[in-house]
């Protein structure tokens, strides 16, 4: 009976102390943010560059003052300048939920991470190659990686709490935040300002661009350029019954079964490509949207030529109502050899255990053929050439975001009925109040997420004003800065770019 006594003493305790400890409240201790810098040399586009480098963080605050957030970045700053002029160019990846380590070791960085160009190998274990970027735009501008709350080492710190961040207005509102503080301590406010995004951080930067123009801090861009855009959901969902992914997808299907060698045999990549356009906006467009009031004679014409056009079955086709899902397609393309291709680029392939499931059970082989060699070249080259000492890990992506996410483009409270996301109609109406910026749209042809034809959709609708808008495409997928060819090409578009706007 003592012991029963005893142990029900000792559970109310527990108790009682765990009660106090709910309602003590942690106050934010002020603090100097935390910063970490090296300096370092290179040469780019053939100039000897010696620039520094500065890991740090930034303190986020409300409309009170309060600090909310502290968010990371890594500035890369020429030396022996006057600053005051000098471009800046603020860069992101998507997710929402990624940092931004993709277009920090695979594109813009001082020094990037190799993996198989030809998307035929697997980037295995470690060591992995990392070389000097030559082509990084050091001589131009100067670079600021931005890693957004919940990812790379950014937390929420003070008074804040996940929902201050984790939503599409929210996110805006914070990387707005930061860039006016990053523009206002470097002294920037009279210098040209680019923001470069890919996937998710293109829907991000067309937000951005619209919060920017607000606050009483109006900041006007010069340029924005979008890697794999993503700035109309509709056009790239592939869902049952959303009849715009089904023709905006069709020319990447098209595309990827020409690789593979199931379609459009000898015929080239920009032909095949353009004659599934073709019948995409004529024959297949009209199908999609007569359904049940085609003859079963007509439907039969239409699976034809989609056969033709993606490599698949007839029959199969017919079986899918002439819509075939991007997940079916990824599995079914290449069935009877057991493989399933990838989603970010639809050039890789792997060997599947369960060759009789409906899509691919393995995952995106052109993520898991690639993201070892990012996260492990990156970490060890923030300790070693950028001299970061931190106690806890820096998180690629972060934990828990997407079923935390607030996709509503309105404010809590306010009327809203689910649609698409779509930030497309901030970014047209952002150029037609400031008549200087400039986009460019980077497009891969084996995107089998963000698909070429839907940016073209995208960009002829809205109202965008098309003599501003840089299309260029690539032999590659999402990210096609992987393929050494598909790299060069797009540091001398983006240089070209950029060299427009600032002569």
């Amino acid at each position: 009976m003592k012991k029963v006594f005893l142990s029900l003493y000792c559970l109310l305790v527990s108790i009682v102390s765990f009660s106090q400890e709910e309602k003590i409240e942690t106050k934010w201790v002020p603090r100097d943010p935390q910063k970490f810098e090296s300096v370092h040399s290179g040469t780019f586009n053939g100039q000897k560059i010696t620039f520094k480098s500065i890991v740090g963080e930034t303190f986020l605050k409300n409309s009170k003052g309060e600090v909310t957030g502290a968010l990371w970045s890594t500035s890369y700053i020429r030396d022996g300048v006057d600053s005051s002029r000098r471009p800046v160019m603020f860069i992101f990846n998507g997710g929402p939920g990624s940092a931004s380590v993709w277009l920090h070791m695979g594109f813009f960085g001082p020094k990037v991470v190799k993996i198989d160009s030809e998307a035929k190998e697997d980037d295995g274990a470690a060591p992995y190659r990392l070389v000097e970027n030559n082509q990084a735009l050091l001589d131009l501008t100067d670079l600021v990686f931005i890693d957004p709350i919940g990812t790379g080492f950014s937390q929420i710190e003070g008074v804040g709490k996940t929902a201050d961040f984790w939503g599409l207005n929210e996110d805006a509102a914070s990387i707005a935040q930061f860039m006016r503080i990053w523009v206002t301590q470097n002294g920037r406010w009279q210098a040209p300002k680019f923001m470069a995004g890919e996937s998710f951080g293109t829907t991000r930067a067309a937000k951005v661009a619209e919060v920017l123009e607000g606050g009483g801090q109006n900041m006007a861009l010069n340029g924005i350029i979008l890697i794999s855009q993503a700035l109309d959901y509709a056009g790239s969902s592939s869902w049952a019954d959303n009849l715009t992914s089904f023709f905006t997808y069709l020319p990447s299907q098209a595309v990827t079964a020409w690789y593979h060698g199931k379609a459009g045999q000898g015929k080239t990549l920009e032909g095949f490509a353009q004659e599934a356009r073709e019948f995409a906006y004529g024959n297949y467009l009209k199908s999609l949207f007569l359904g049940e009031k085609q003859t079963q004679a007509e439907k039969e014409v239409i699976a034809e030529k989609l056969a033709y056009f993606t490599g698949l079955e007839k029959n199969y086709i017919l079986h899918s109502d002439n819509q075939i899902l991007m997940h079916r397609f990824k599995k079914e393309l290449l069935r009877a050899e057991g493989k399933a291709i990838g989603t970010l680029d639809g050039r890789f392939l792997a060997l599947e255990t369960d060759k009789s499931a409906e899509g691919p059970v393995l995952g995106d082989p052109s993520d898991y053929m690639a993201e070892s060699a990012y996260t492990a070249v990156f970490n060890d080259y923030l300790m070693r050439d950028l001299k970061v000492k931190m106690d806890r890990p820096y998180f690629s992506s972060a934990s828990g975001m997407g079923g935390s996410w607030n996709w509503k483009p309105v404010p809590d409270g306010a009327y809203y009925e689910p649609s698409y996301v779509s930030t497309a109609r901030s970014l047209s109406e952002v150029m037609h109040r400031n008549t200087q910026i400039k986009v460019m749209v980077a497009n891969g042809y084996y995107d089998l997420i963000t698909p070429f034809f839907d940016a073209e959709f995208t960009f002829a609708r809205h109202d965008f004003p098309q003599d501003r808008i840089q299309m260029t495409y690539y032999e590659a997928g999402h990210m096609m800065y992987n393929r050494q060819e598909d790299f060069d090409a797009l540091a001398k578009d983006v240089r070209e770019f950029l060299e427009g706007i600032l002569k």
